[in-house]
């Protein structure tokens, strides 16, 4: 008689042979993991021992980690965050070394969340927390070829004192989210009956490029524009003629994050963006955006171009706003396509990702080299 392998003796196994080359983690724990999931299958809690993987050194106290571990969730180890003097935190540094990209390890897999996407992505860990205070799931997702989703600003206890910072969730895929957003959500003031329940097609939704202002690397755009194209082809979206043109936020985001979020500049940009943002969401629209104006850069640095300049918006914002598979750049890099929903419309955001996933091709794992 064969026997079955846990999840989390699975979860273990990759990493061990896995991480050495990737750098996703700064500590595992297998010893916990293996009796923290014999717990929840004899208490046959809702997540039965599925293992997730959480952000950095303080991730195991996590609002996220918390609800999660209650559920019956296994953390197997924390991931890597940038190291010190990082510029736009787009790298990780693991207990051995640099985190790569498990498309190409000559660059990076984004950050601040960079671990957790990569442990994900690599099928390390069937799930991991982050968090995002100016892109820091939503660029990683992208850039690692995974699944992730910030939440509303507010919605879930945060450490972060300036209110740009929530939490997020990454998984292969918004259907493999589901189990454990469904749990972190459901004590956030969300009703949990309400997860599963369809959207009537077509949505309702705004393509735009660049927001107004930003640069983006033409052959991104493409990847990108092909995606929504093939959705409103799948009859999953209809595009409306809205006005999705925005101020550039850089300048107040960064007053913000510097403590004077009542600076007259900022102040004026984010009222005039908020404006623009309340008539283009108006009748639960969505607004479809690349999840980032480049791809993954090198280890070297970010270069001219902010990977932040389309995700930080939603940070200042509040809105919630995830990043899915949209394809690859000639040169094999995973491109994200960004979706955001209204303020506190979490669940729609995860029903329409679902059926924005169900009409685009199945995002593959990285090549066997990686895995």
């Amino acid at each position: 008689m064969t026997r079955t392998t846990s999840a989390v003796a699975r979860a273990l196994e990759r990493i061990e042979r896995l991480d050495p080359a990737l750098h996703a983690f700064i500590e595992v724990w297998p010893e916990m993991a293996l009796a923290r999931e014999r717990e929840a299958v004899a208490r046959r809690l809702p997540l039965g021992g599925r293992p997730f993987a959480v952000k950095g050194p303080s991730g195991i106290r996590s609002y996220a980690a918390r609800r999660l571990i209650a559920a019956g969730g296994v953390p197997v180890g924390a991931t890597s965050v940038p190291g010190p003097g990082t510029v736009w935190q787009t790298w990780g540094q693991g207990a051995h070394g640099r985190t790569v990209n498990p498309w190409r390890a000559d660059r990076t897999p984004g950050g601040s969340s960079a671990g957790s996407a990569v442990a994900v992505a690599a099928g390390m860990a069937e799930a991991a927390t982050g968090s995002d205070g100016a892109g820091s799931v939503r660029i990683p997702a992208a850039w690692c070829g995974v699944f992730g989703l910030k939440t509303t600003n507010g919605l879930l206890p945060s450490p972060d004192r300036t209110g740009l910072a929530s939490a997020g969730v990454f998984a292969r895929s918004a259907a493999a989210a589901e189990p454990y957003l469904r749990r972190v959500l459901g004590g956030g003031g969300t009703p949990d009956e309400a997860f599963g329940l369809p959207l009537p097609l077509p949505l309702p939704a705004v393509y735009s490029e660049d927001l107004g202002f930003a640069a983006v690397d033409p052959e991104v755009a493409a990847v990108v524009r092909a995606a929504v194209d093939r959705l409103v082809a799948a009859g999953t979206v209809r595009l409306l003629d809205r006005d999705a043109g925005l101020l550039d936020p850089a300048d107040a985001w960064t007053a913000v994050r510097g403590g004077s979020p009542d600076d007259p500049e900022a102040v004026r940009v984010r009222r005039a963006n908020d404006g623009r943002l309340d008539a283009l969401f108006s009748g639960g629209a969505l607004l479809l955006t690349p999840a980032t104006p480049n791809r993954p850069h090198g280890h070297e640095g970010p270069g001219s171009r902010y990977s932040t300049a389309l995700t930080w918006a939603f940070n200042l914002s509040g809105h919630p706003a995830a990043s899915l598979p949209a394809g690859f750049t000639g040169d094999g890099c995973p491109v994200g396509l960004q979706v955001v929903a209204p303020r506190g419309a979490d669940l729609g955001l995860l029903a329409a990702a679902r059926a924005v996933e169900d009409a685009l091709p199945a995002a593959p794992p990285p090549p066997p080299g990686r895995r």
